[in-house]
């Protein structure tokens, strides 16, 4: 037989090196965007962000869209896109959302029934996360373990819902500044009271593991719903704190009072 059936034709290859392109532009723009290289209220020029980012402007456009899809650029007639600006109250909202359907996803979870293998590895990052509160490395180091552990935490939850819908409504909420899980992780040994916080914040992933292997969709729901308000305080503390609240990825899209 010919091995011609098992080669890539260019055509496919080209493919696959765009679609790689266009990741590399939007996760570089979104990085970009969130650390204040291209301030709010700013209007992006095609040329100036593909010169950044070093790619080609056919993924640039790519990427100022689904940017815009996600919520962090706005679109301005007749064409092009500027900055979004964010308040308080839209990073707040934005964590309400991100919590509701975690909240849900951890409905589905326990009434579907989740398999003993992604109970076990809830578990062990539960596990691994209150070990890093013994361990005798430095905070910094201590917190960037945590926040590992702490993401992929949270992502079993959507995984163990086994919803493609909920997955992608999540992503997409996810990407406003401090509405990820971890947004405020690296700034908890800085924030007065936040490793307290933390410490309860440990306390309810246990609760809710226990809480989706019994099957108790109500409990769940309302166990991750009060978890994500761990993260409403935190946001209250930066608040009033505004040198560490600077240091955060996403803070230069923050509207000053």
């Amino acid at each position: 037989m010919s091995n011609l059936h098992h080669m890539k034709s260019p055509g496919s290859a080209n493919a696959v090196r765009e679609s790689s392109q266009t990741e590399r532009a939007i996760m570089g723009l979104r990085d970009a965007v969130l650390r204040g290289h291209f301030p709010p209220s700013e209007r992006l020029s095609e040329v100036e962000v593909a010169d950044h980012l070093g790619v080609s402007r056919t993924p640039i456009r790519a990427a100022l869209q689904r940017l815009a899809e996600e919520g962090l650029l706005e679109a301005v007639h007749p064409s092009g896109y500027v900055v979004r600006a964010f308040s308080e109250q839209d990073i707040a909202d934005a964590i309400e959302v991100r919590g509701t359907i975690e909240a849900l996803a951890a409905r589905m979870a326990a009434e579907r029934g989740v398999s003993r293998l992604i109970l076990q590895q809830m578990r062990d990052c539960a596990a691994k996360m209150q070990a890093q509160f013994d361990s005798p490395v430095s905070d910094d180091e201590r917190l960037e373990q945590y926040a590992i552990f702490n993401e992929r935490f949270h992502a079993l939850i959507i995984e163990a819902a086994g919803s493609g819908v909920v997955q992608r409504a999540l992503t997409r909420v996810a990407t406003l500044p401090f509405a990820s899980p971890n947004a405020f992780v690296s700034a908890q040994a800085r924030l007065p009271g936040s490793m307290e916080i933390m410490r309860m914040a440990m306390m309810q992933h246990h609760d809710i593991i226990d809480a989706i292997e019994a099957r108790a969709g109500a409990r769940v729901e309302a166990l991750v719903k009060e978890h994500s308000r761990i993260a409403h305080k935190n946001l209250e503390l930066a608040l009033r704190n505004r040198d560490v609240l600077d240091s955060l990825v996403g803070a230069p899209l923050i509207q000053r009072a």
